[in-house]
């Protein structure tokens, strides 16, 4: 195993030899306020961890540590959730459990910590797992306890609040700043999220999710000492599919209102969805792997992050990209795959345009303007994702990437096996 560093104005990150992605599972992604907006981000991540450990076949006591991501913090074992998705999933009682937090970005920097935990020896084998239940983040009051004036307590929606920058602009009004600053008009971006919604579809035919989604269906987890943990979902015994994506057409696309400024070009129908989920995967020491006669999905080759304008948040990728690529001495065009993700069509398309990048290339099963982006998940989605279509493809190389609220962007590159 080998790790390297590298730190400039362009990016921060490392490289990596000898570090590999086993395998990848994720819960469907449920609607806002839907199917599975009453269970708890903690059981969310449970599922999705214990459907990996199963798929890759894995004695869960043979995991090192276990690494998540959770932003909002939408269950009453919130301060637990990392702890807790690791002795549910069955590791053993000293297997330590943290939790990270890169907003956008924290399911590909949750595979980043894990690369780097391996190749410093600390680790062999890392679980790890991103996961928000957004239809439960909460209502908060701040100052209650300090109390409040007859008739005036003080609430806010922190779902709400999530979505706007109060150094910047809110997060859509960013991906407008986008839009004017690479010239993409609302027909452009309307057919992005327009094709997004069709290729989504189209995979989903030929079966391609079937690959990563586990069902879900409500019950109990349990293991032996602890207390165990009983969901519900809501209006329905199981879900299996992706609840988020829909059929529409470029008709329906240009009726809808902006919602951020007056000129647009993002509406509701160019935004990546409110939903709930969770993702996980298994990152390995290659030497490991082999001795355990497991085949790999593919290897983790770099990860860099880097700061940007929060007025223009959206554009973060673009020098993430080019920097993880830089420190493998590649270039864009050298990548097979793109998972970038949509967390809004003009910010998603303008990263595109300021890369020239193949546009066939990009998303080729559809983005989080169909699928939905759960927070702390997507990153891990992204991955596993790319991964697979590089396998399916029999191509080599690719680029997970993700824009960061407050003006960040993430990349990863990974190189199939």
């Amino acid at each position: 195993m080998k790790i390297e560093g590298f730190s400039s104005k362009e990016g921060v990150g490392s490289t990596f030899e000898g570090v590999v992605v086993l395998e990848g599972a994720r819960t469907p992604f449920g609607k806002y306020t839907g199917t599975l907006s009453t269970v708890s981000p903690t059981d969310l991540g449970i599922a999705a961890s214990r459907a990996v450990i199963k798929k890759c076949g894995v004695d869960p006591t043979q995991i090192d540590q276990v690494v998540v991501s959770n932003i909002g913090q939408a269950s009453s074992d919130a301060f637990f959730l990392p702890r807790h998705i690791g002795l549910y999933s069955g590791t053993r009682l000293e297997t330590p459990a943290s939790l990270v937090q890169r907003i956008c970005g924290s399911g590909i920097e949750v595979i980043g910590q894990a690369a780097e935990q391996i190749a410093l020896k600390k680790a062999n084998l890392v679980l790890g797992c991103g996961t928000d239940t957004m239809s439960r983040f909460p209502l908060v009051s701040f100052n209650a306890r300090q109390g409040f004036p007859l008739g005036r307590p003080e609430y806010i929606d922190l779902l709400w609040e999530a979505l706007n920058d109060t150094a910047a602009v809110p997060m859509g009004a960013t991906a407008d700043n986008v839009a004017a600053k690479y010239g993409l008009s609302r027909d452009e971006v309307d057919r992005f999220a327009f094709q997004s919604q069709e290729k989504y579809l189209a995979a989903k035919e030929k079966g391609f999710y079937k690959g990563e989604i586990i069902a879900i269906e409500e019950g109990v987890f349990e293991v032996s000492g602890l207390t165990p943990r009983k969901f519900k979902l809501n209006g329905a015994k199981t879900l299996q599919e992706d609840e988020h994506p829909r059929s529409t057409t470029m008709e329906k696309l240009g009726k809808l209102p902006f919602v951020f400024s007056k000129t647009g070009p993002t509406t509701a129908g160019s935004a990546s969805g409110i939903v709930d989920g969770a993702a996980a995967v298994l990152v390995a020491s290659e030497a490991w792997a082999s001795s355990q006669g497991l085949q790999p999905m593919g290897k983790i080759r770099a990860v860099s992050t880097v700061g940007v304008d929060p007025k223009l948040m959206g554009i973060g990728p673009v020098p993430a990209i080019k920097s993880a690529l830089s420190a493998l001495k590649m270039g864009v065009k050298d990548v097979d795959a793109f998972e970038i993700n949509e967390a809004f069509g003009a910010q998603c398309l303008g990263v595109a345009k300021a890369l020239e990048l193949d546009l066939s290339k990009l998303n080729q099963n559809g983005g989080a303007i169909a699928i939905g982006h759960p927070l702390g998940a997507t990153g891990l989605r992204l991955v596993h994702t790319l991964l697979r279509t590089l396998k399916i493809q029999g191509k080599r190389w690719g680029v997970a990437s993700a824009c960061i609220g407050g003006g960040q962007g993430i990349a990863m590159v990974v190189e199939a096996i």
